[in-house]
């Protein structure tokens, strides 16, 4: 690929993050303090902003998968930080932000056929988390920011049955949870969540 084509996903790769988040926060205008670091990153910050070289932050993607009946989430256990988490990862080049998503899902799960759920458009995220992440020396990163768009997905009709797998290098378990279990665990971004699956007629129990 050569500089200027690079340069020019980039841009365009920008431009649809910016656009995602205007859109996401006309419809939660009260997280628009929360999120001032991405806006100021993607205002200001000449470097990439979806790349993961990018030390002082970068834009992943991540889906809420739901079962047909919207009664279950799928979860993946993630093997370095130990915590159960929706599908999701860094970004890569040349692909839509809802693209990538749906990679993860796939690459994570096994999961393959998806689609964006009917009670909410491809194009917003249903949640966008900025979260710190520590540095890694092993990996020769710096501390910096997630930026994680996180989608909402539904599983096809015959696709909650079909037989979950694993990626072996970054997961250990992989499992559909009841809405209920979701609501357990505690996290705020799992609490926000079901706070807007709920506003669209969805119920943890």
């Amino acid at each position: 690929m050569s500089v200027r084509i690079g340069a020019t996903i980039a841009r365009i790769m920008r431009q649809q993050a910016h656009q995602q988040l205007h859109d996401y926060l006309d419809l939660f205008p009260a997280e628009r303090q929360r999120l001032q670091a991405l806006r100021l990153q993607l205002d200001e910050d000449p470097h990439d902003p979806l790349s993961r070289a990018n030390m002082r932050g970068h834009v992943t993607t991540s889906a809420i998968v739901l079962d047909a009946a919207s009664a279950r989430v799928l979860m993946i256990q993630h093997r370095i930080i130990g915590r159960w988490l929706q599908p999701g990862g860094h970004h890569e080049s040349g692909q839509s932000l809802w693209d990538s998503a749906c990679r993860e899902v796939r690459e994570e799960t096994g999961l393959q056929s998806l689609r964006a759920h009917p009670l909410w458009p491809a194009a917003v995220p249903l949640d966008i988390d900025s979260h710190a992440i520590a540095a890694n020396p092993r990996k020769g990163e710096g501390a910096h920011w997630h930026h994680d768009y996180a989608y909402l997905l539904q599983a096809a009709d015959d696709d909650a049955a079909e037989a979950l797998q694993a990626q072996e290098q970054e997961v250990g378990g992989v499992a559909w949870w009841p809405l209920t279990q979701l609501a357990g665990q505690g996290e705020a971004r799992f609490d926000a969540v079901l706070a807007k699956l709920k506003a669209l007629g969805m119920e943890a129990g």
